[in-house]
């Protein structure tokens, strides 16, 4: 859960590699090509312009194609490399000032970093991996070894302290990694396509596993990858780099259903959206809450709200659908009776997080919408076939305002 604050923020970031990236600077700024400029200089255009801001206990995906830049990116944060110009600030520190002592301190503590190929040293068991900054920190061997025992046991590694990497899968070694990066209390997390080389069941295990830890540790993650896929699942919010330039930003729902041009478009095409969205994102928050005690209160609530049906909650909370034809059917003079479930109809309810995938067999056996309630059992919006089938249709939102557009123009 983010708390709003930028924990790290980049600004008018560039990186140009070469022999004189500053004398190329201008005509980068310029706007001439990258392969203009590697042709007729020699220096290759990394990044150009990035402008982020991280919000700290988020998990914020970094996605693009291989030469996008994304990894040259995330190297920054940490300074593993410097940029040709631009600011870097974490949690207020202006990390291009730091020297080398205390640039090494701001590594030791501040930030993990998990690597696609597990980075691990094959000469040390698991539980020496993953002591390995601990000890770097300057903590004793009991302490340490404590302390990783506790990460090996919450990524399911028990049973495994003495074995050595080769002796692992993939997935355990990845497993590993992240119980090292984890290990040092760390409070940003740095994942460089941490589960690219893994097969596509681990690599789905291991994103269960990430968002469950998440869930409960509440770290910045920084998290890298060329799959739309995995950073919508992930993602709570995505930045898409193409060639070095920054082409979007913004939350899952956004990317997938506002595109901000042809190449993002093209990227989303084929994701398949009843996976990738929750209940939340595509819900009607305007619903009608029936909170009366007897028909004739009920009847009126919904005459007030203007509304075909209402979902009545008493003090037990959600306790099913009323609808006017139901109503109708009653006299003035039974007006006085109470609520009972002879007059509601069972309409499940579902929650925010839901994906679409697992709520529309509801949706299409339910005649009515179906109530949202949050955790509390607090009721926030109603989720309808229609609302379902808009978002899944092929025509994006980009195509609708498109020709939305047209038609105003044809119309006028």
């Amino acid at each position: 859960m983010t708390d709003n604050k930028t924990l790290i923020s980049i600004k008018g970031l560039y990186k140009v590699f070469g022999n004189k990236p500053q004398s190329i600077l201008p005509r980068v700024k310029a706007g001439e090509e990258k392969e203009k400029l590697l042709v007729e200089t020699g220096h290759t255009v990394g990044l150009q312009d990035i402008n982020l801001d991280i919000k700290r206990g988020e998990i914020f995906v970094i996605m693009g194609l291989s030469g996008s830049g994304k990894s040259t990116l995330i190297r920054h944060f940490n300074r593993l490399i410097d940029p040709t110009e631009g600011q870097i600030e974490v949690d207020g520190t202006d990390v291009m000032s730091l020297d080398a002592k205390a640039l090494q301190e701001f590594r030791r503590h501040k930030m993990s970093m998990v690597f696609q190929r597990f980075g691990l040293m094959p000469h040390r068991t698991v539980i020496q991996n993953v002591a390995y900054g601990l000890q770097v920190q300057g903590l004793d061997k009991q302490a340490r070894e404590e302390k990783a025992q506790e990460w090996l046991d919450t990524v399911g590694l028990s049973g495994y302290e003495k074995q050595y990497p080769a002796q692992l899968s993939g997935g355990q070694q990845q497993r590993v990694g992240l119980a090292r990066a984890l290990c040092t209390d760390a409070e940003i997390l740095l994942m460089d396509e941490a589960f690219s080389a893994l097969d596509p069941l681990i690599r789905s295990e291991m994103q269960d596993q990430l968002i469950g830890l998440q869930e409960k540790l509440h770290k910045t993650i920084v998290f890298i990858t060329h799959d739309l896929d995995e950073a919508l699942r992930l993602g709570d919010r995505i930045a898409i780099l193409r060639d070095g330039k920054l082409v979007q930003q913004g939350a899952p729902v956004d990317i997938l259903l506002r595109p901000a041009d042809d190449y993002v478009e093209a990227f989303v095409k084929d994701v398949n959206r009843a996976r990738a969205l929750t209940v939340d994102t595509v819900m009607q928050p305007q619903y009608c809450r029936i909170s009366a005690d007897t028909i004739g209160e009920a009847i009126n609530q919904m005459k007030q709200a203007k509304a075909e049906h209402g979902y009545y909650v008493n003090e037990q909370g959600y306790q099913g659908a009323l609808t006017q034809e139901a109503l109708s059917k009653f006299e003035k003079h039974e007006y006085g009776n109470e609520i009972d479930q002879s007059v509601l109809e069972e309409v499940p309810a579902i929650q925010p997080d839901n994906l679409l995938e697992q709520v529309i067999p509801d949706t299409l056996e339910s005649d009515l919408p179906l109530p949202v309630l949050d955790q509390d059992g607090e009721l926030q919006g109603e989720l309808s076939r229609a609302n379902i089938a808009d978002v899944l249709s092929e025509t994006s939102v980009n195509d609708d305002e498109k020709n939305g557009g047209e038609e105003k123009k044809e119309a006028v």
